[in-house]
């Protein structure tokens, strides 16, 4: 949507957000002078609050940023392995495996005990203090009036449908937050109210982060989880720091791009691929031979197991490698037979990519606070040797890569991101290189029909091209396939903002969920 017309104040903002209220808390703050940053983080949390079954408070996050004149930066704020100051024995309790048809075929371990340590918020704070320009509780103000009531969105409906019951129905606080009164899971539209969110929401925005971070909320939320046989502990909450790292960047035509790094892999697995495309498509969509690179190009890199150590230094260490080794790739051989994101820019250049998950939902609410807790330590894709595996304190990894990109002229500046898990990274290297590569226009890069493949190697067959059925695959790529519907949700999200001296502010959404842009043109 674009601001009505009237008198016009503030600094000029584009943000691409999941739903319409998170896109008007994100050029609200614009109105008072906010910039990306601003926009970006009050999106974010309203997102956080009105995207029940799919992201909550207590998510882990990534937030990649650059100001003009400055150099990008990513603040992570990825989850962490609880259980600090607990012994061994605790280790094992609180969860079950849960098989679902979401995703093609789903096992997600939920439960009190696959609660890992939040840092969404965190990462929020950190970039909201160092880089916006509005006080933390104007920030949150859209956030606190979105928890009184929201419209019932239609991504999360479509999750909901397949996990409301094994995944959300096994606790009485739980069912409520995804269940109308009558027992029914909330209708798209309707509006859905969480008992006592807006309350929590509220205490967030008047004490801060620290409400959760070693407050009052945070030792209820430990205490409970703990009473649960979780491991989440309030000492888990007092250590956890956000932490601000150089952005990874590589060269993609002419534009420079900045995303997630190690120890996270979503930000590797996506330089990755734009690596091995070196250039594809050349001046327009995909034709057969960029589709066979292209397949080829994630099976390799997807098929190195980025997150499978099961250490920070293990992670970097491997990602290193990964990129060193596709660099060395020949490209002739290549030829050959859950989880939310806002993304801003600002009229000055500046942009702004957020990225928050809280995995598939461990089903758990901490009782009379609405907080539902996320089910981080129960991504199977993302915890290989286990969901108690780490030591306490411990990284999980992550497959986010909230991304910003800068023309090297200076001329333009695009800020983007995307969910859906491993999905993740090829959604958006995708429509990078469709945007930049081949030349098309932001908006019909996004739309474009995509293919992801997808690695298991426990599953037969262990490595399958999924595509959208309106993408025609080459006969002879090589590997299996598997046809899906058009603009499925599978796909990812991606949302984008774009800002360009000759054209000023741009946002685009994507049609594969209910993405909502707005621009205000100061």
């Amino acid at each position: 949507m674009t601001e009505p017309g009237g008198e016009r104040r503030g600094r000029g903002i584009a943000v691409s957000a999941p739903n319409e209220l998170a896109a008007a808390a994100g050029v609200g703050v614009a109105r008072e002078g906010g910039n990306a940053v601003d926009a970006a983080v009050a999106a974010a949390i309203t997102t956080m609050v009105s995207e029940v079954g799919l992201v909550s408070l207590t998510a882990g996050g990534f937030v990649t940023l650059q100001l003009p004149g400055e150099d990008p930066v990513t603040v992570d704020g990825g989850v962490a392995m609880p259980g600090r100051g607990l012994g061994a024995d605790r280790l094992g309790r609180g969860l079950w495996d849960v098989r679902t048809d979401y995703a093609g075929g789903t096992t997600m371990t939920v439960g009190p005990g696959s609660v890992a340590v939040p840092g969404a918020l965190k990462a929020l704070d950190v970039v909201a203090r160092r880089h916006g320009t509005l006080p933390w509780s104007r920030l949150l103000q859209p956030a606190v009036e979105a928890a009184a009531g929201f419209p019932h969105g239609s991504a999360s409906y479509y999750y909901l449908r397949y996990v409301h019951e094994p995944v959300f129905g096994w606790q009485d606080e739980s069912r409520a937050t995804v269940l109308s009164p009558d027992g029914e899971l909330w209708p798209v539209g309707s509006t859905v109210v969480v008992p006592h969110l807006e309350d929590t929401v509220r205490q967030l925005a008047e004490e801060g982060v620290g409400a959760l971070y070693g407050g009052d909320l945070g030792a209820r939320a430990a205490a409970a989880v703990q009473e649960a046989e979780g491991l989440l502990t309030l000492q888990d909450l007092t250590s956890y720091d956000a932490v601000v790292r150089p952005a990874l960047r590589l060269r993609v035509g002419d534009w420079e791009l900045a995303t997630n790094p190690p120890p996270a892999s979503g930000g590797v697995a996506l330089t990755a691929v734009l690596e091995l495309l070196r250039g594809r498509p050349a001046g327009g969509p995909w034709d057969e031979t960029d589709l066979r690179v292209l397949a080829r190009a994630q099976a390799l890199v997807l098929g190195e197991g980025l997150t499978g150590p099961d250490t920070e230094a293990g992670r970097t260490a491997l990602a290193e490698e990964v990129l060193r080794r596709v660099r060395e790739v020949d490209p002739v051989a290549l030829t050959s037979p859950s989880t939310a994101t806002v993304s801003a820019a600002d009229a000055a250049g500046g942009t702004c990519a957020i990225t928050v998950s809280s995995g598939y939902g461990s089903g758990f609410v901490v009782p009379g606070t609405g907080l539902a807790m996320n089910n981080c330590l129960g991504e199977q894709e993302l915890v290989a040797a286990g969901p108690h595996a780490l030591r306490p304190g411990e990284r999980i990894s992550s497959n986010m890569a909230p991304t910003v990109l800068r023309r090297a002229d200076g001329g333009a500046a695009l800020a983007i991101s995307s969910p859906g898990s491993d999905r993740i990274p090829t959604a958006l290297a995708q429509v990078v290189a469709l945007f930049v590569n081949g030349g098309l226009d932001l908006a019909p890069a996004v739309a474009q029909p995509r293919l992801h493949v997808r690695v298991r190697p426990t599953e037969d067959p262990p490595v399958q091209v999924d595509h959208e059925e309106d993408l025609v695959l080459p006969a002879d790529l090589g590997l299996p396939t598997r046809a899906m519907p058009a603009r499925s949700m599978y796909f990812g999200g991606v949302s984008a903002a774009l800002w360009t001296a000759a054209t000023g502010l741009e946002a685009y959404g994507d049609p594969r969920r209910t993405g909502v842009v707005a621009v205000h043109h100061g």
